[in-house]
């Protein structure tokens, strides 16, 4: 399974808000505030009103509490271990399937609802990586990971449901759909605005990265040249995945946001996982902006070109041109638009490549906040922490927490990238976030929560007040914490 452990936020913004805050000086923050939950900023909910069909007060509504919804999924996720059998999302109610009775207390404690199943997600991604390394017969579109019916999911064109059994022997957990599905690439060669590849093939960016966009793996090979940004693609990969990196020439300047097709744009804060039924919307060149939910995660999908694993499944529609295009998650990134089938007349499923795993592959940093990238470089001295600006040492309990810059805050006169490196003991889990405070209340607008000792955030930012939240998640002892702040 290709992991993705992604920004947390309202659920542990919870916990971090009982974090004492010291009087500060006059015309900051002061004692006793707490992370707010993230706003909206630039996301056109009159549009996910439209396409889910709920007044814009529901679905402002429903934004917020699907956001605190997938952040407790994190938590929850990272603290069941082995009995977390996967989640989902229906109208803002989280529930959480687990594999025995003593999950399903911690679960309902947590607030969410409990469903006790018998194969956990981990047992089904193992089923699902058997598949993925079997060859795939024709009438077989794709299959997926289903928390809700506690499955693997393998779908079958009318008349291949045969095949599809076959395909799947001898794997547990595994139940064959039928399904009119016929997954495209989702590319044309009509212009329009966006971005072109070669002679003329157009394909949407998805979000901006260090040093250019990442986008979808289809639409261009290593080494073709791209107009509108210029630049030329400096890796990519497809089929097996289907994302690419775009590195733009020099006069092109990448920065934090997506066309809401409504006049405006969105802000990417930052790029938490969104749970499995969770509102979803989706930007591209062809069609603009359309919303839906995300039906599965970790879904494979089999094209004429061959077969995408690892990718979110959602029933948003798209068209071709879409391809490479953003999928947000309120102001959070999630993917770049890989294929599907149908059109936003009749309506369709699209399938989109994890965001976080195109950053991985390619060592890439999201730029956040509509601003400039931070600078190509890694951040200095690695996975130690050292050749930072400013060095903290602390020591936590497990489960405890701190602010840095020593228990207080930091003042940013100038727009620029806040950098951090956080590295705590070996064998435990130590988390990192970076909160800026709002004129009332802390914000979370980036973090670091790898289930590793050491984390890094790189978010690029306006003038304000700053502060760093160290939380020992599990485990205990002395962290090193690295900070950079803008010149």
């Amino acid at each position: 399974m290709r992991r993705r452990i992604l920004p947390i936020g309202a659920a542990v913004a919870v916990v971090l808000g009982a974090l004492a805050v010291p009087a500060l000086a006059a015309g900051g923050p002061t004692a006793g505030s707490s992370p707010a939950a993230p706003g909206e900023v630039g996301v056109p909910v009159d549009v996910v009103a439209r396409d889910l069909k709920i007044s814009v007060t529901d679905a402002r509504t429903l934004l917020a509490r699907e956001d605190a919804g997938s952040r407790l999924n994190l938590s929850l996720r990272k603290g069941l271990g082995g009995a977390y059998a996967g989640a989902w999302l229906d109208k803002g109610t989280l529930t959480v399937a687990v594999t025995d009775a003593a999950a399903a207390a911690r679960v309902r404690a947590a607030g969410a609802t409990a469903s006790v199943v018998k194969h956990s997600e981990a047992r089904l991604d193992a089923a699902k990586s058997t598949l993925d390394g079997r060859a795939v017969p024709r009438g077989v579109p794709g299959w997926y990971v289903d928390p809700r019916a506690n499955a693997v999911i393998v779908l079958a064109n009318p008349g291949s449901e045969a095949a599809a059994r076959t395909f799947a022997r001898g794997v547990s957990g595994v139940v064959v759909r039928t399904s009119g599905e016929v997954p495209r690439t989702l590319i044309d060669v009509i212009g329009g605005n966006a971005y072109f590849i070669g002679s003329g093939t157009r394909c949407s960016v998805g979000f901006s990265v260090t040093g250019g966009f990442v986008s979808a793996g289809h639409c261009g090979t290593t080494g073709a040249t791209t107009s509108q940004p210029s630049g030329s693609f400096a890796g990519s990969s497809f089929p097996g995945n289907d994302y690419s990196f775009v590195r733009v020439s020099a006069g092109n300047t990448p920065r934090g946001l997506v066309n809401n097709y409504a006049g405006g744009t969105v802000t990417v804060a930052g790029s938490t996982d969104a749970a499995v039924g969770a509102t979803v919307c989706r930007s591209g060149s062809t069609t603009g902006w359309h919303c839906g939910t995300i039906q599965a995660r970790n879904a494979s999908v089999t094209y004429p070109q061959g077969t995408v694993t690892g990718l979110i499944r959602t029933n948003v529609c798209a068209e071709p041109g879409d391809s490479g295009g953003s999928l947000l998650a309120g102001s959070q990134a999630q993917g770049v638009t890989s294929g599907g089938s149908g059109n936003c007349s009749s309506g369709g499923t699209t399938f989109f490549q994890p965001v976080n795993e195109i950053l991985g592959a390619f060592g890439l940093t999201l730029v956040t906040g509509g601003g400039t990238p931070p600078p190509s470089s890694p951040p200095p001295g690695g996975g130690d922490c050292t050749g930072f600006q400013n060095t903290y040492t602390n020591t936590l309990a497990s489960g405890g927490q701190r602010a840095e810059p020593n228990g207080s805050y930091y003042q940013s006169f100038t727009s620029g990238t806040h950098r951090a490196c956080l590295a705590g003991p070996s064998g435990t889990d130590f988390d990192l976030y970076l909160q800026k405070w709002n004129g009332s209340s802390w914000v979370t607008v980036a973090s670091g929560t790898t289930p590793s000792n050491v984390d890094n955030v790189s978010y690029s930012g306006t003038a304000g007040y700053y502060r760093y939240i160290v939380h020992a998640y599990a485990g205990s002892g002395t962290y090193t914490l690295g900070v950079n702040r803008p010149a």
